[in-house]
């Protein structure tokens, strides 16, 4: 937590770092001279992809069980709400080739509460309110037990929200397909 950062076109700011399934850079949107809630969505992917870069040059990522898992996934812009409050927090996520997430991001509250629970903003059992900049959706998260992953304190959380369906496929596998099962490269 707490990393200072510089940002090309941005200066120095700092993040937080959290995991929830996958890694993430936080910070407000208001250190990039922005608003999470007003700002354009261009602007903000622009800003957030522009501290993920930094962040992947400056600072080495180490996951306790797996270095493939080890990679910064994205950055989060939020409204600087990380203190418990029932009043919703907003940010946005923008991960891999600059794709914006219509949600707040399941794995991005995972690591947010993570991140607001490590640095006793809130506690177990306390529920927060997370809403997506773009879409105003919905979801809430919650941290339900203190716990260990290698040698890092860590935080079981719970994430709630309401999910659609956006298309469906079905697979058929040939009993005379040779290639059935798979295949590996080597």
């Amino acid at each position: 937590s707490d990393l200072a950062i510089d940002v090309p076109g941005h200066g120095k700011v700092v993040v937080d770092i959290g995991y929830g399934g996958t890694f993430y850079a936080f910070l407000s949107a208001e250190q990039l001279g922005l608003d999470v809630c007003s700002s354009k969505t261009r602007d903000l992917v622009s800003a957030a992809s522009a501290v993920t870069e930094a962040v992947k040059k400056q600072f080495k990522l180490h996951h306790p069980e797996s270095e493939d898992l080890a990679f910064l996934y994205g950055t989060i812009l939020t409204d600087g709400k990380n203190a418990f409050s029932e009043e919703p927090t907003t940010n946005i996520c923008v991960f891999a080739d600059e794709q914006v997430d219509r949600s707040p991001t399941g794995s991005g509250v995972t690591a947010r509460i993570a991140l607001q629970y490590h640095k006793g903003l809130i506690q177990l059992g306390q529920t927060r309110t997370f809403r997506s900049s773009t879409t105003g959706s919905l979801f809430t998260g919650k941290a339900v037990k203190a716990t260990k992953f290698g040698n890092y304190n860590a935080v079981i959380v719970e994430v709630s929200g309401e999910a659609f369906y956006t298309g469906t496929a079905t697979f058929t596998v040939e009993e005379e397909d040779p290639l059935k099962h798979g295949f590996f490269f080597k």
